[in-house]
């Protein structure tokens, strides 16, 4: 039987919204902390099955959230196209060389990359009940784009989208390439035991009105239509950070089947801008959930009564950060459940 997680993202209302939280496997848990100093760095801990799918499991055991979402990056994507990837303590990720430095025709693909991420989700999918929905997800062309451009995050994405300016036409090749890549890794996620998959365009926010219409949406309904041509019921959650405005766009043209919105957005004008009966998650600022006390259960239940007239799924406005305390993420969950 699916759980209420897969339920809510293909259309049907519960009483309870279904929780889990974005970046839910990490530094914030002490059983991650420990894990992570006995295995070394955060790429060789993505590289081994067994670690990350021990990983993925631990906020289900600690909080019993009712997805599990793939321990891995959204840079997967770009070092099995043959980009060098390395993480560096205190700076984030690195890629090498950069595509303003490089052509993707230099790189040499590495696509067996994908192996141990498909294994550590039939690993997960071995530990978890049937009612915990095993989420995988890719990052969308455009983000992923801009980290190969730039070679890093970049203050307001600047490389990428003077390269878009400059030369569409190669950056049409680059998302094109992209697309692609992640399409097949998508697939390849959903056959391995995924039961939907999440599209991270971490960095939409940053485009103007033309340029986030050709960068964000046209590329992720590219994916969304193939992974609905391949595995029709496997439900697409597309989280264009930073849409704003643009979200109802989004919304209709890219085919996703439930969006994720983040914490900017007012829950009850994206109630009224969504098209009706779309299932929505988030929206809960990460650091409210940080900071805590009396304002912390009062959003909660602004975010859930704002949805209460359509299918919704608890989560955050992103990633949870790593110094949030483990009761906030309790009383969260109290809140949330009653």
């Amino acid at each position: 039987m699916p759980g209420p997680l897969l339920d809510t993202l293909k259309g049907s209302a519960q009483d309870i919204p279904p929780v889990w939280l974005m970046r839910q496997a990490g530094r914030y848990l002490p059983e991650y902390r420990e894990l992570r100093a006995e295995k070394g760095g955060f790429l060789e801990l993505v590289y081994d099955s067994a670690a990350a799918a021990e990983i993925t499991v631990q906020p289900i055991r600690r909080f019993g959230f009712d997805g599990a979402i793939l321990f891995s990056d959204i840079l997967i994507v770009p070092h099995a196209m043959g980009q060098g990837l390395e993480f560096l303590a205190g700076e984030g990720p690195k890629l090498s060389p950069t595509l303003i430095e490089a052509q993707l025709s230099d790189f040499t693909a590495s696509f067996e990359r994908f192996d141990p991420i498909y294994e550590t989700l039939r690993q997960t999918r071995k530990m978890i009940s049937d009612s915990v929905t095993l989420l995988g997800f890719a990052g969308s062309p455009w983000t992923v784009a801009t980290y190969m451009i730039a070679g890093e995050g970049s203050k307001d994405q600047g490389p990428a989208r003077l390269l878009a300016y400059r030369d569409p036409q190669r950056m049409q090749a680059i998302c094109d390439a992209i697309s692609e890549v992640s399409i097949t890794y998508l697939r390849g996620q959903i056959d391995a035991g995924a039961e939907a998959v999440q599209l991270f365009d971490s960095w939409a926010g940053s485009l103007a009105p033309d340029e986030f219409e050709r960068w964000v949406i046209a590329p992720n309904a590219k994916i969304a239509a193939a992974l609905k041509q391949s595995h029709p019921d496997t439900p697409v959650i597309g989280f264009p950070k930073g849409a704003g405005a643009k979200l109802a766009a989004y919304s209709r043209e890219t085919g996703v089947d439930a969006i994720g919105l983040d914490e900017t957005l007012d829950p009850a004008w994206a109630h009224a801008v969504l098209p009706e009966g779309m299932p929505v998650q988030g929206n809960l600022d990460p650091l409210l959930l940080e900071a805590g006390g009396p304002a912390l259960p009062k959003r909660i239940r602004a975010v859930i009564e704002a949805f209460e007239d359509r299918p919704h799924v608890f989560n955050l406005g992103h990633g949870i950060g790593q110094f949030t305390p483990i009761d906030h993420v309790e009383a969260l969950l109290r809140a949330v459940r009653g």
